[in-house]
């Protein structure tokens, strides 16, 4: 089959420049390259593209095949010799544009920028019980965390004396030439030898193996604010996993459970509490002391206080965490009816009914329509 002129499958005259020429082919290898396009024959079109760059873009080679034509790289069995001695690298920038962006890592220089880059350590979370009183008014912890952390053998390098690495010359990529049914493609990997990084050592660290962190045990004291509560987070900056490439250090979450107390119930900075009295305490009023999270303080509740009723001692609850400021806790009444009394207790009651006088309200109402 009779080849197509070089100019014409790139679509420039024939003085085009070189950059209207490696223009062109990024066009068309964009379009065509298999890994990405889903034209009808892209793998022919994109190898005849890649055959007539290969050759256009090098100016002894270009200056052959204006003299004599496609006959100046065939062989004597009639094949195509277009890539002997052509520098695979001057297409790397190309395939980086093309795949780079769609993690197939071609490119050298963004890969290797990539690998090289210095990245923070991965964030840790930590889940910590405390218990009601220190949830209130803070304390200090101490926690024990097994955790990746830089070697300090060799400073998180990895190894000592570091060069030039012998295979990928410093690029990171290995470059090679792939032979399908479609034809001949270029393809980039990462080296193997120095993992994309360019650099090797002389000698390789023997503490960490080469990775330049260790996991080592860490005994960290937290400083638990007054006033966190359940799922509350706080972060200790730079106390999480070590970095990469000598990035930072992670952070350290820490995440509360806060256990249930036996007396208060928490809402929010609010804390509430019960209080059982008698009847004659609520029908008459009494002070009655009242044990705060801050200490004691006497409560006066007036006389005629249902139960149920709510009794506020402003300032009395938690500290918020973030304004400081504080809640308040509320007295909860319950007026304990006794199930079992004495004679005595009994004929009081019964004395006490008949002197009071009948209340005309709902009471008389009800009496009416259970005598009806």
């Amino acid at each position: 089959m009779n080849k197509r002129d070089y100019y014409e499958v790139l679509g420039v005259s024939k003085t085009a420049s070189q950059d209207e020429i490696k223009s062109a082919f990024r066009k068309l290898a964009k379009k065509y390259h298999p890994d990405v396009s889903k034209e009808p024959n892209a793998a022919e079109k994109f190898k005849e593209a890649q055959e007539a760059y290969a050759v256009l873009s090098d100016e002894s080679k270009r200056r052959q095949y204006d003299q004599y034509g496609h006959s100046a790289f065939t062989n004597a069995s009639g094949g195509f010799s277009g890539f002997e001695g052509f520098d695979f690298g001057s297409m790397s920038d190309i395939f980086e544009d093309i795949l780079g962006g769609m993690g197939f890592g071609f490119g050298g220089s963004s890969s290797r920028r990539s690998t090289n880059r210095a990245r923070s350590g991965n964030d840790v979370l930590y889940h910590m019980t405390i218990s009601f009183d220190e949830a209130v008014h803070g304390c200090k912890k101490d926690i024990s965390l097994d955790i990746t952390d830089t070697c300090p053998e060799c400073d998180g390098k990895g190894g000592f004396n570091s060069k030039t690495c012998p295979d990928c010359h410093g690029s990171g990529t290995i470059t090679s030439e792939q032979r399908t049914m479609f034809g001949s493609f270029l393809s980039k990997t990462t080296c193997p030898r120095c993992g994309g990084t360019g650099t090797t050592f002389e000698r390789t660290c023997t503490k960490c193996n080469g990775r330049g962190s260790i996991k080592v045990k860490k005994t960290i004291t937290v400083n638990i604010p007054a006033g966190v509560d359940n799922e509350n987070r706080i972060r200790l900056s730079g106390k999480g996993e070590a970095g990469i490439n000598g990035g930072p250090n992670g952070d350290l979450y820490i995440e509360f459970t806060v256990e249930e107390h036996e007396l208060y119930k928490r809402s929010e900075d609010d804390i509430y509490i019960e209080l059982p009295i008698s009847i004659p305490d609520a029908v008459l009023g009494v002070k009655v002391e009242v044990p705060t999270i801050y200490g004691k303080v006497d409560l006066l509740v007036p006389a005629g206080t249902q139960s149920g009723s709510k009794l506020k001692l402003r300032g009395k609850g938690i500290e918020n965490v973030i304004t400081h400021r504080k809640g308040d806790m509320y007295v909860v009444i319950k007026v304990v009816i006794p199930t079992k009394l004495t004679k005595e207790e009994k004929k009081i009651f019964e004395n006490l009914k008949d002197t009071m006088k009948e209340d005309k309200g709902i009471l008389s109402k009800i009496k009416k329509f259970l005598n009806n």
